[in-house]
C-alpha cells in the first residue's frame, strides 16, 4: 500500500461542551482524489480549517508529506494550497494583478508567466484585465482554482467548488478538476453537495456524519451498502436521520 500523502489519524476537536469532530481518520495517497460528504455541521468545514493548520485539534494528529502539521506548519503549507467558493479574492483588482501577487506570495518564480499559463490551462485568458469583482459565480471560481494551482501544489484541498453554479458552468470545473488530476497529480481532498461532483471526481469517498465516518469507499460501494439508488438518496437518508452510524 502506497504511503498516504495526508495522514488525519485519530483527529477530535471540541469547543467547550460540543464535539465536532470526533475521533476521524483518513488518509489520501499521492494522486488520489478523496470525496467528503457531509450534511451542513457534520464537521467537514472544521476539518478542512484542521488541516490547513487554521484551527488547533484537540486530540489527534495530522501529517502530510511524512511531516507533523504541528511542528512543520510552513514546510506543508509550501506544498499545499485551496479552494472554496466562501473565500473571494480583493474586487477591486484585475484579474492578472490578484493571480501575480498571490505568486510573489508563494514565491513563484516568474509570476507573469505563471499566470499566463494557468489562465490558458482554465481557458480563462479573456477575463485576465477584468476587474475580479465584476466576474459571475463560474468565472470567479475558475480564478480561484488558478490561484490554488500557482504554486504546483501536491496537496490540493477544493471546499465545494461547484457551488451555487449552474449545471453547464458546474460540468466545466469538473472537467477541470480531472485534467488537473490527469496533469499534475495531485492529491484532493474534494468537499461537496454536488453528488454528481463526487461520482465523477472522486476514487474514493468518506461520509462524514455527526463528527465521525459513517461509511467509506466508492461512490457505488456506499449507495450499494445504504440501499439506495444513487449517492443523492442515500445523502437524502443520512440527512434526515432514516440511517444510523
Amino acid at each position: 500500500m502506497e504511503t498516504p500523502l495526508l495522514a488525519v489519524d485519530g483527529i477530535v476537536k471540541r469547543f467547550g461542551d460540543f464535539t465536532a469532530v470526533d475521533g476521524v481518520t483518513l488518509h489520501v495517497r499521492p494522486g488520489e482524489t478523496v470525496g467528503l460528504l457531509g450534511v451542513n455541521g457534520a464537521g467537514k468545514t472544521t476539518l478542512m480549517n484542521m488541516i490547513l493548520g487554521l484551527i488547533t485539534p484537540t486530540e489527534g494528529s495530522i501529517r502530510a508529506f511524512g511531516l507533523d502539521l504541528a511542528r512543520h506548519r510552513l514546510e506543508i503549507l509550501q506544498r499545499t494550497n485551496f479552494c472554496t467558493t466562501y473565500a473571494t479574492l480583493p474586487g477591486n483588482l484585475k484579474v492578472h494583478h490578484n493571480l501575480e501577487i498571490f505568486a510573489r506570495l508563494y514565491g513563484v518564480k516568474n509570476p507573469r508567466r505563471k499566470v499566463a499559463e494557468l489562465l490558458e490551462l482554465l481557458e480563462i485568458e479573456r477575463l485576465r484585465d477584468k476587474v475580479t469583482g465584476q466576474l459571475s459565480a463560474g468565472e470567479s471560481t475558475r480564478v480561484n482554482l488558478a490561484k490554488a494551482l500557482l504554486n504546483d501544489p501536491e496537496l490540493l484541498l477544493l471546499d465545494e467548488p461547484t457551488a451555487s453554479l449552474d449545471p453547464d458552468i458546474a460540468d466545466k470545473v469538473r472537467k477541470l478538476v480531472r485534467r488537473i488530476q490527469r496533469d499534475r497529480h495531485p492529491a484532493i481532498l474534494y468537499t461537496s453537495h454536488n453528488m454528481r461532483d463526487i461520482e465523477e471526481v472522486c476514487d474514493r469517498v468518506l461520509f462524514l456524519h455527526e463528527g465521525t465516518i459513517l461509511a467509506e469507499g466508492t461512490a457505488q460501494e456506499i449507495t450499494e451498502r445504504f440501499a439506495g439508488r444513487d449517492l443523492d438518496e442515500v445523502f437524502i437518508k443520512i440527512a434526515r436521520s432514516e440511517i444510523g452510524a
